[in-house]
């Protein structure tokens, strides 16, 4: 399966939805999925996701903001650890443990200094605060290869805008799932946003 660097965030997921809303998330052609922390038993639905998906899918954590929180993702299962801040310790952690870190930044020196504690990627957030100016002038002054993901006020409207301008992917939250929400509808919305992230790439390198 193709691996489209779109990030489903799934904040409000319960146990009980894990299983529905991965499978939807991963037959449309997402295969990258977080669930943040602030969800109702976070750690058993990462760990039903990482049993039943993780050998085809990147199944991680959300609002990751301390070193104890890695290791209890990381022993559910989990591979990625996506946090809305840079934290030197959380990022020292999840190296530590060999698994994926994408500290949330907005500055050039949180940039800077994400990438030197080993950061994998960034998250950009908010990235309707950073705009399309924006991530042109930090991109000149970051490493070559740097992986920018765009989080918070980006959809499948803006994905060609936002890649033009150098993004490498996006991290979507309530436009792509709500809690509560069918698996359904999950599916019908990964769709489109896979269909548009396609089209925005198509015949380009990402």
């Amino acid at each position: 399966m193709t691996d489209r660097k779109l990030i489903a965030i799934l904040r409000g997921l319960t146990p009980d939805e894990a299983l529905p809303v991965g499978e939807a998330l991963f037959s449309a052609g997402i295969t990258r999925i977080e669930v943040p922390l602030n969800s109702p038993r976070p750690l058993e639905s990462i760990r039903i996701l990482a049993d039943h998906l993780g050998q085809s899918a990147l199944i991680g954590a959300g609002t990751v903001t301390a070193p104890d929180e890695v290791r209890e993702v990381a022993d559910a299962g989990g591979r990625l650890i996506v946090s809305p801040n840079f934290d030197a310790d959380v990022v020292v952690e999840t190296k530590r443990l060999g698994l994926l870190s994408f500290p949330g930044v907005l500055t050039p020196s949180e940039c800077c200094a994400a990438l030197k504690a080993r950061a994998d990627g960034l998250k950009v957030f908010p990235a309707f605060q950073m705009g399309i100016e924006g991530l042109k002038a930090i991109r000149a002054v970051l490493p070559k290869g740097t992986q920018l993901y765009m989080v918070g006020g980006v959809g499948p409207d803006s994905f060609a805008e936002w890649l033009s301008a150098s993004a490498d992917g996006f991290g979507l939250g309530s436009s792509l799932y709500k809690p509560g929400m069918e698996a359904e509808e999950v599916h019908r919305r990964a769709r489109r946003m896979v269909a548009a992230w396609d089209d925005a790439t198509k015949g380009v390198a990402v």
